[in-house]
């Protein structure tokens, strides 16, 4: 991202968190990777994994209000290896960014954006897949440690936690309690990455930084006037609108990683 944002691009930036804000309001999930993804068309990848950092943080900050104290004290203590390992990971994560190309970094955002999509629709069953859910999709110590480790070096290094988001979704839990768990963990997540990536020098310049920043406040509003219209999206719409802009997002990606576009 240059270090002077033009009106064109901090208006693109603009549009692009709130629309991942609303999103999220009303799935539950996508801000991280719509935003991510969508940025990642227009800047340096690496730069557009860390400039989303304060806004997916501020959307996390705002989602876990959901969570009553007593919800927030059960849920810390059930998924806490899950948080602990997914640490680790995240940080791990982030320091490959200094060493993975821009063009491979873009087309590995769209095939990892593409893939979310086509296991969403289940439109391809890769062998394995299955038993490994059943495997490692479970709530023991081990399970969570091994998922949280493996994820969280994915969330650090691309802001993609979808794997989070399939095995909290597979805990069983009320859509609204899923949102707040969800949100639970990318809260505490990207707590950690804020000072990692100050500390490693992630953010190109104070420009970015105060960019990212600024950025949380229409991402906060795009969560706002989501949550309020999720009762009255149904799923199948739900489901319709985030995979439909991933789906544009990861072929704009793949394409202009190969240098096609």
């Amino acid at each position: 991202m240059s270090p002077t944002l033009t009106p064109v691009l901090a208006g693109a930036v603009f549009v692009v968190v709130l629309v991942a804000g609303a999103l999220n309001g009303v799935a539950g999930f996508g801000f991280a990777l719509v935003g991510t993804m969508a940025l990642a068309t227009v800047v340096d990848p690496a730069t557009a994994v860390v400039f989303m950092i304060l806004p997916i943080l501020s959307v996390n900050l705002a989602l876990v209000r959901e969570l009553s104290v007593a919800q927030l004290r059960t849920c810390g203590r059930r998924f806490g290896p899950l948080v602990a390992a997914a640490l680790v990971g995240t940080v791990v994560g982030l320091l490959a960014l200094d060493v993975v190309p821009t063009g491979p970094l873009r087309v590995g955002l769209g095939v990892v954006s593409l893939a979310f999509v086509v296991n969403a629709q289940e439109a391809v069953t890769v062998p394995g897949v299955e038993r490994a859910k059943e495997g490692c999709f479970v709530e023991s110590t081990p399970a969570m440690v091994a998922v949280g480790g493996l994820s969280g070096v994915l969330f650090g290094g691309t802001n993609v936690g979808v794997q989070f988001i399939a095995y909290v979704r597979s805990c069983d839990l009320s859509h609204g309690l899923f949102v707040g768990v969800v949100a639970m963990v990318f809260l505490g997540l990207n707590g950690v990455r804020v000072l990692a990536a100050g500390a490693l020098g992630l953010y190109p310049n104070a420009t970015v930084f105060l960019a990212s920043a600024a950025a949380a406040l229409p991402a906060v509003a795009g969560v706002a006037v989501g949550s309020r219209l999720r009762d009255a999206v149904s799923e199948r719409r739900r489901r319709a609108a985030v995979l439909g802009l991933l789906t544009v997002v990861g072929v704009r990606l793949v394409l202009g990683g190969l240098g096609i576009v």
